[in-house]
């Protein structure tokens, strides 16, 4: 297939998994009220998501590396359609996170292999640009997302949120049958090398990981809203049981011959400063996706479509910002553009330390833009200078790395600001949870607010000395 077919294809998928995650994100506090769950349990449905898609990227690195980034691009495209499906009827809010898992097992599989499709047909002088136009479709993916949720969720319900993607699921699979043809004629003929064994144990391991850390940060998060004795057991466990897992997992993959975690790879600097970068600056925007539509419901008691309107200031900047940044780094390099998108986010999490009752709409929507500009200005760069860096072989693996440290990021960013947000206003309210908020307990919500973001400060301020110490090779 040429180019030009393929990066519509592409973006198309990303499209879908952008889409899907903004609408989720502005549907929280409708998802709480309608099934009566608490903040630690709705979060789930962002959780499940982000935890699937970060657990299994890797297995896809390896199988697309002997099966052929195609097939498992639109074996993909099924799977999130059924997924989504699955989502819109669904009962109860534990079906609902079933669902979602079904739905993140197809996005996972178009995460890791899309970005090894545009680097596969695109040469190094337009990789950054072909990156950049993928940003505009995740932008419009985001932009769409809190608007369609807000007026679906408004005017309608909130169940057609998740059946929107799949018409187009289901169109992009059968049009897109040329992509098993790039497979058999690729230069490096995927199909005819020979795989290394697959690290099985290394894959439980790591999987095991990822979990219990989830498990750590939610039994903590429960447990600052229902303080008793078995929940603290259950989080020394979780606790004890990440440490031995992660530890297991790293002498392992350093024992292995053919290991899944490629750590000879993640040693060079360019390379692991880029994931290391972009870990950090997607768990400083999920601080933000999470926690303003409930200060715009709760505090402002704003309506659905309206929260969907003020959040759609991020992606409609990253619209017009990403194709510039990708220029930007086929002519200067990574290293000035994307610290330059990280400073700029880092001063809009400072600004949000401000919010308050009054602050003006349009002034939010201005800090939220400020942020949206950052990562656009971020992203594409990045993620080209990873792939620039590496030959073909390790194109799939180093795709499948990128997309792990953005959903580890967005992983660990929903869950530590829930985390944290639920350990503050606990302390500030005597012991209430989210769902138990009134109006007179605004003063505590914007504390504990403030507070979060103070820490989201110190992480994009990580994020920016990662970016300016990438190395040479960006």
């Amino acid at each position: 297939m040429r180019p030009e077919a393929i990066l519509p294809i592409v973006g198309a998928g990303v499209f879908m998994s952008t889409l899907d995650s903004s609408m989720v994100n502005v549907a929280l506090p409708t998802l709480m009220r309608d099934f009566g769950s608490s903040l630690a349990m709705t979060q789930w449905v962002v959780l499940i998501y982000l935890l699937t898609i970060t657990g299994l990227l890797l297995f896809w690195g390896y199988f697309s590396t002997r099966y052929g980034p195609g097939r498992i691009y639109r074996l993909g495209l099924l799977i999130f359609s059924l997924g989504s499906f699955c989502s819109s009827l669904t009962p109860t809010i534990h079906l609902l996170i079933l669902s979602r898992f079904v739905q993140a097992l197809g996005g996972s599989m178009m995460m890791a292999v899309g970005p090894a499709l545009i680097r596969a047909v695109y040469p190094p002088g337009q990789l950054g640009a072909a990156l950049g136009k993928i940003g505009i479709a995740t932008s419009l993916g985001l932009m769409g997302g809190p608007v369609l949720s807000g007026l679906i969720i408004h005017w309608l319900h909130w169940r057609l949120i998740f059946l929107i993607t799949v018409p187009v699921g289901v169109l992009v699979y059968l049009f897109s049958r040329g992509l098993n043809t790039l497979d058999l004629s690729s230069p490096e003929d995927l199909r005819k090398q020979t795989s290394p064994p697959f690290d099985l144990k290394g894959a439980l391991l790591w999987i095991l990981a990822v979990s219990t850390t989830v498990v750590l940060t939610s039994a903590m998060a429960h447990g600052q809203t229902t303080p008793r004795e078995p929940g603290r057991l259950t989080t020394l466990v979780a606790g004890l049981g990440t440490g031995i897992t992660w530890i297991a997992l790293l002498l392992h993959e350093r024992s292995t011959r053919n290991p899944l975690l490629p750590l000879r790879l993640i040693r060079q600097r360019f390379l692991a400063m880029a994931i290391l970068s972009s870990m950090l600056s997607f768990m400083v925007l999920f601080f933000v996706i999470l926690l303003i539509p409930f200060y715009l419901a709760n505090v402002r008691e704003l309506g659905s479509d309206t929260i969907g309107f003020v959040m759609m200031a991020i992606p409609l900047c990253v619209f017009f910002v990403a194709p510039v940044a990708g220029k930007l780094y086929d002519r200067i390099g990574a290293r000035i553009v994307a610290t330059t998108g990280l400073l700029c986010c880092l001063l809009s999490l400072v600004l949000l330390t401000g919010l308050s009752r009054n602050t003006p709409l349009g002034g939010i929507g201005a800090i939220l833009a400020l942020l949206g500009f950052g990562q656009a200005m971020f992203l594409a760069p990045n993620s080209a200078s990873a792939l620039a860096g590496v030959n073909n072989h390790q194109a799939g693996v180093t795709s499948s790395l990128l997309a792990t440290a953005r959903n580890m990021g967005m992983l660990l960013g929903t869950a530590l600001a829930a985390l944290l947000f639920s350990w503050y206003f606990s302390r500030l309210t005597g012991g209430l949870d989210m769902k138990d908020y009134r109006p007179v307990l605004a003063p505590a919500f914007l504390s504990a607010l403030r507070r979060t973001f103070l820490v989201g400060c110190l992480l994009a301020f990580g994020a920016v000395a990662a970016s300016w110490n990438r190395g040479e090779k960006s």
